[in-house]
């Protein structure tokens, strides 16, 4: 089984804090709302807003964190943002109104959000001569503990009781807590002195901020098998219910077995441009097949239905190994922390827009949705090799493009 495992300790490390994380994290994921409208006894209207006032808030935390992890070290501020996350979800059993439940679903996803990007520094410097080739098998390890904590939040669902639901609470809790006492075994990474220049440099880079749009929207394709399938199979198949949950498992799969050797191949900005633009034509062939499940047997319903799940993860690992690779490679090595919580800026925003989006194309409009949707995605694979031709010109020139300096002669605007 070693082969299994990174090849250096502090990999190990990394791997086995993310792992025990994302068990906390399939725990929330898969019955948090439920905990809050069914043992709290929140309203699902109040719930829905507090949710979405905490992914606005949290949108800003991973540009000043990241900032703050290049400045004063990354192990000690991801470790702090591991520690404020496990005591704000704690903090969810005293969550009787609604305030007290924005402020603690506040602290937890703005933390959440924060962390990611304090451990790209650490992905960056323990990752090895390829960190994305690292930050794909993590990937990997964190759908087999989503996969695992999932498996645990059944029996909560099927308990059902109050008590069930607050056992729940402190068992995430708990993992966050257990994620922050095991990064403690690695050691400390040496902030990055600072350098001349603005100092919110990822903010005044064009070529990656367009980046991190475009990835924004190529990431509303993680809502359509979490969102936009499960209404549609559902409400306008024949397929048995079940198949939610089959779908899900054939994507977590494949996820868990491909991510690593999909990325491999993508090793330069120019691989990632290609890659986001083979995910944007998978997108589409997946929401056609997807939405020419209905009105059709059951047989062939499934079979359609599981086709495009098949599709539709095969430009999940393109589109995922294709963010890897460029927002690391164009990121400048003594501001990991920012950019990477620029990038991020892009996955919070689809979080924010995707359901309501695919609700209204793929459910509410239908099968003319769906091909809409897929269109988008494709938009968006086209316009990336244009977005990265441009930062590389920047790059090659001695430094990003910032906004509200000169552009320099030799790296024009994307054409």
């Amino acid at each position: 089984m070693s082969h299994l495992l990174p090849a250096t300790g502090p990999q190990r490390i990394i791997a086995a804090s993310n792992f025990v994380y994302t068990v906390g994290s399939g725990l929330y994921l898969t019955v948090g709302v439920l905990y809050f409208t069914e043992a709290v006894h929140l309203p699902v209207a109040q719930v829905g807003l507090g949710l979405g006032i905490a992914g606005a808030a949290s949108l800003a935390a991973g540009i000043a964190v990241g900032h703050l992890a290049d400045r004063l070290g990354a192990r000690g501020v991801y470790f702090t943002t591991l520690v404020v996350q496990a005591l704000a979800t704690a903090g969810f059993l005293f969550a009787h109104s609604f305030w007290l439940f924005v402020a603690t679903v506040c602290a937890a996803t703005g933390a959440k959000g924060a962390g990611l990007a304090a451990r790209s520094p650490l992905i960056r410097h323990h990752g090895g001569e390829r960190p994305q080739e690292f930050r794909a098998y993590l990937r990997a390890v964190t759908n087999i503990g989503i996969s695992l904590g999932a498996v645990l939040a059944g029996w909560t669902v099927q308990v059902g009781t109050a008590g069930a639901y607050q056992l729940m609470v402190v068992g995430n809790a708990v993992a966050f807590a257990a994620s922050a006492a095991i990064l403690l075994g690695l050691r400390p990474v040496e902030p990055v002195p600072h350098t001349s220049g603005p100092r919110w440099i990822a903010l005044r880079d064009r070529p990656y901020l367009l980046l991190t749009a475009l990835d924004g929207i190529m990431a509303i394709q993680f809502k359509v098998l979490t969102v936009a399938v499960p209404l549609w199979l559902v409400s306008e198949t024949t397929t048995p219910h079940w198949l939610i949950s089959g779908t899900m498992l054939l994507n977590t799969s494949l996820v868990v077995l491909c991510q690593i050797r999909a990325s491999r191949s993508i090793n330069t900005p120019t691989a990632g441009a290609t890659a986001y633009r083979r995910a944007g034509f998978a997108f589409l062939i997946a929401c056609t097949l997807i939405s020419l499940s209905a009105g059709i047997p059951t047989w062939a319903a499934v079979t359609l239905m599981l086709a495009g799940v098949a599709v539709h993860t095969i430009g999940e690992l393109w589109h995922s190994a294709a963010g890897f690779e460029i927002s690391f490679a164009l990121a400048p090595s003594h501001a990991t922390g920012q950019y990477l919580g620029v990038f991020g800026l892009g996955a919070g925003l689809s979080e924010a827009v995707g359901p309501a989006l695919l609700i209204s194309l793929c459910i509410t409009w239908g099968r003319p949705g769906w091909f809409v949707a897929g269109a988008l995605f494709v938009l968006a694979g086209l316009a990336e090799p244009l977005a990265v031709r441009w930062a590389q010109r920047q790059q090659h020139a001695g430094q990003p493009y910032l906004a509200g300096s000169p552009t320099p002669a030799s790296a024009p605007g994307p054409t």
